[in-house]
């Protein structure tokens, strides 16, 4: 490789610095997360690790330096790379609690090939200073300097710190401001925006190594008027979905976060049971998570099952599927009614924690067999550990006796064959029976050779006016379709249709799916932030009638709204999602703590609420919302990591 040659030599101080913020400028670009204030305190942290880099790389022979230097360089840019290259596949950003699930990467590692591959272009450009620096190598000066020379950087680094604790006081008491960012409140989005990526990861390995108890402050448990019933003769008065706890004794009887804890649930009136409260007492369920399912799959002509049942029975138009922490997110949502926030995956996976209110439990509390069934390895993301802890007993999957009533070689596998090699294990329940399914079908890719159901089903999309990749998914999800077609089918013959409940919800959006191939289906109606996660949720039974609910809700609501509509008694309290046919204000929460309200959007990364068409709020509403979202966040992931709920057994 020829070199270029300069009149003067360069020192590695000004490489640092220069590549430092081209590293940080170039993230702020692909993010789209300039903000003029925290532009200063990424301005001083650079000079602080620019000081700390120069200083370790003059303590050694030039030749010794000079490598450290590729090396210091090379680690931060891999910084930088991850966390580009993950929000483009993911739509989130790396946290050091994803470590737990790096079994998803190596499963579908052709999938991880293909997205870096697309993602190319950017591991050029943020590898492009190291490029450059080979090409002037010769030019890059890294002489050893004498310790009493050297250590002059150490005081610098020391007082320019001192200058970039100052500066987080700017716009200090502002929602998700620097300062709560550094001191108070764990968000790596947020965080990484404002603090800038080597320091946000710095910080976040601290708090994953030594731990972090984030700031709670208490405020009402929800926000809008509760419509409570009053005691005439018009009104039906009801009671709260709540068990007789003694917070009291907990409280004197514990400390630390626990006793926060408790002193929180206490505070919280709870959620008012309503006319839909046993509204589907003793009848059967069967609940799915399914994969990758979103409202662009519905169609009347392509998707007539999954259309018939999103727009029949209870129909909930304001419904979100947040994406947090891909598939084990969302089905970690779906199942606990809790945030999947930052600390949760390791206690969910191990299957150690305690889970009186786990829907297995719960079901089988109340008098029914229940089943639990997925069309993929059953230990994938440790699934058999903590559908276990739930009270799953019975769970099948691939590789534990699936594999010999299926084709566990597809990739993916069908959920039809899945239907029909299972419904048979409970439709004869001598009690009733709760069945639950996890999906497969519709996982990425999408493409005809790498997806083995959107081959099966290329010929239903071939004359879609979409990109190959969205028909692909599209031909992905008639799968599920036709598996709900004929669960339904073997209902009815089996004459359990009418006693039968459905409920579908998705554990995410279809992320492996890029921007241009969703916009081909959606013809550019939604956002990539919050809108994108706007889905369904299926509860519907042949019986009833078409019920409207216009209430916000998301995953963490399914829970307490199955467990209401069964008339199971559970502590609305203890769940941090609500049951959506309560009269509790409704709001869906977003993994960097942006939120949708029956109010309006509030956008974390720039601050901005947008409130709904004809809706009023009051001057300190924003705010408000903000420290509730902030204490279900933080409550969620103590209820994980303080395994909370041994005290209610």
């Amino acid at each position: 490789m020829k070199k270029l040659e300069f009149h003067k030599r360069i020192d590695s101080l000004v490489i640092y610095f220069i590549v430092f913020c081209y590293l940080e400028i170039l993230f702020k670009i692909i993010s789209h997360s300039f903000f003029s204030w925290d532009l200063i305190n990424n301005f001083l942290f650079i000079i602080i690790l620019t000081l700390v880099c120069k200083f370790i790389t003059s303590l050694f022979s030039s030749k010794v330096n000079k490598i450290l230097m590729y090396v210091i360089i090379s680690v931060i840019s891999l910084f930088y790379a991850v966390q580009i290259v993950v929000h483009n596949i993911f739509n989130f950003y790396f946290d050091f609690s994803l470590l737990g699930a790096t079994d998803q990467v190596l499963t579908f590692t052709g999938d991880m090939i293909s997205l870096i591959l697309k993602n190319f272009f950017y591991l050029v450009i943020i590898f492009l200073p190291i490029i450059v620096m080979a090409f002037i190598n010769d030019n890059i000066k890294t002489k050893q300097i004498s310790f009493k020379k050297n250590i002059i950087f150490i005081p610098i680094a020391i007082g320019v710190y001192g200058l970039f604790l100052l500066s987080l006081n700017i716009n200090k008491n502002k929602d998700y401001s620097a300062y709560s960012l550094f001191y108070n409140s764990q968000n790596v989005e947020l965080s990484l925006k404002r603090l800038g990526v080597v320091h946000t990861m710095f910080i976040d390995l601290d708090r994953y190594i030594f731990g972090f108890d984030a700031s709670i402050d208490f405020v009402p448990s929800d926000l809008g008027e509760e419509v409570t019933n009053k005691d005439n003769d018009d009104v039906k008065v009801y009671d709260y979905n709540i068990l007789d706890i003694d917070f009291d004794s907990l409280i004197a009887s514990s400390s630390g976060n626990v006793k926060k804890m408790h002193e929180y649930f206490k505070s919280d009136a709870g959620t008012l049971q309503n006319e839909y409260t046993n509204f589907f007492k003793d009848k059967n369920l069967i609940l799915f998570m399914a994969e990758s399912f979103n409202e662009m799959a519905v169609d009347k002509d392509l998707t007539p099952t999954l259309y018939k049942l999103v727009n029949s029975g209870f129909v909930f138009p304001n419904f979100y599927t947040p994406t947090i922490s891909s598939t084990i997110g969302g089905e970690f949502q779906e199942l606990t009614g809790l945030v999947a926030a930052s600390g949760f995956l390791s206690p969910w996976k191990s299957g150690e924690n305690s889970y009186p209110f786990g829907i297995a439990n719960m079901f089988k509390n109340a008098g029914y067999n229940t089943f639990a069934y997925h069309d993929h390895t059953y230990t994938f993301q440790s699934r058999n550990k903590y559908l276990a802890a739930l009270g799953f007993t019975n769970y099948l999957g691939c590789r534990n006796g699936l594999e010999k009533e299926i084709n566990c070689n597809l990739w993916p596998e069908s959920d039809i064959e899945m239907i029909n090699s299972t419904f048979d294990d409970y439709i004869n329940s001598d009690k009733p029976f709760f069945t639950y399914y996890v999906t497969v079908s519709g996982h990425g890719g999408y493409s005809w050779s790498g997806n083995a159901m959107s081959r099966k089903n290329k010929e239903l999309v071939a004359d879609l006016d979409y990109t190959e990749a969205a028909k692909a998914y599209i031909a992905s999800q008639i799968e599920l379709d036709r598996a709900l077609e004929t669960l339904l089918e073997k209902l009815e013959a089996s004459g359990k249709l009418d006693d039968t409940v459905i409920a579908l919800v998705g554990d995410h959006y279809p992320y492996l799916l890029p921007e241009d191939d969703v916009n081909s289906i959606t013809k550019n109606t939604k956002d990539f932030v919050i809108e994108i996660n706007h889905s369904n949720f299926i509860l519907w039974n042949n019986k009833m009638e078409t019920v409207n609910v216009e209430k916000v809700g998301s995953q963490i609501d399914v829970l307490p709204t199955i467990y209401n509509v069964f008339g199971l008694n559970y502590d609305s309290r203890l769940i941090i999602g609500k049951d959506i046919l309560s009269t509790t204000p409704g709001v869906a929460i977003f993994g960097n703590s942006s939120w949708v309200s029956d109010y309006g959007t509030y956008y974390a990364t720039s601050g901005k609420f947008v409130p709904k068409e004809g809706k009023e709020i009051a001057e300190d509403y924003v705010s408000k919302m903000n420290k509730m979202v902030n204490n279900r966040i933080n409550m969620s992931k103590l209820i994980m990591t303080e395994d909370y709920y041994k005290y209610f057994k």
